[in-house]
C-alpha cells in the first residue's frame, strides 16, 4: 500500500502511519501470541488495569481502549476465567461493577510488560533519540489538532 510520487502529502502521510502502525502491531501481536499465549486486545486491557489498580468500569475500559463495550466484556470473561481478573462493586454505585487485576494477573502482567518493552524498544533502535522525540511532538500535534475537531 504506497501512494503515488505525486499523492497529496496528507494522502501519503495517512498511509505511511497506518503501514508503519500495523506492522509494528502486528508484530507485537505475533510475539504476545507465541510467547504467552495471549491476544494483544487482553493485554491491553490488563495495561489499562494496571495503570488503575482501584479498577476502572467497564464503560471507562470500552472508551479507553475504543471499542464496543461487548468486545471489552467478552475479553474481561475470558481473563476473569483464568483468574487475572475480578469483577468488583463500583464504590460510587452499588449496582455498577469495576473491573481490577487480581494479584496474579497483576504478576503475569508486569512479566508480560517488561518483554513486551523490550520488543517495542527492539523495533525502534535504529531510529535516533531526537528523531523520535520530534515524531511525538509531531503527532501530539496533530493528536491535539484531531481531538479539536471532534
Amino acid at each position: 500500500m504506497t501512494p503515488a510520487d505525486d499523492a497529496p502529502l496528507d494522502l501519503k502521510l495517512w498511509v505511511r502511519l497506518l503501514s508503519c502502525t500495523v506492522r509494528v502491531e502486528n508484530t507485537i501481536r505475533s510475539r504476545l501470541r507465541s510467547t504467552f499465549g495471549i491476544t494483544l486486545p487482553r493485554f491491553d486491557l490488563m495495561a489499562q488495569l494496571e495503570r488503575y489498580p482501584e479498577g476502572l468500569r467497564m464503560g471507562e475500559l470500552s472508551k479507553r481502549m475504543m471499542v464496543t463495550g461487548g468486545n471489552v466484556t467478552g475479553i474481561a470473561d475470558q481473563l476473569e476465567r483464568e483468574e487475572l481478573v475480578v469483577r468488583v462493586p463500583d464504590p460510587q454505585d452499588g449496582r455498577a461493577y469495576m473491573l481490577k487485576l487480581t494479584p496474579r494477573g497483576r504478576t503475569v502482567f508486569v512479566e508480560m510488560a517488561a518483554v513486551h518493552a523490550g520488543w517495542v524498544a527492539d523495533l525502534f533502535r535504529d531510529v535516533a533519540a531526537a528523531d523520535k522525540a520530534t515524531m511525538i511532538a509531531l503527532l501530539d500535534t496533530m493528536k491535539k489538532h484531531l481531538n479539536d475537531q471532534d
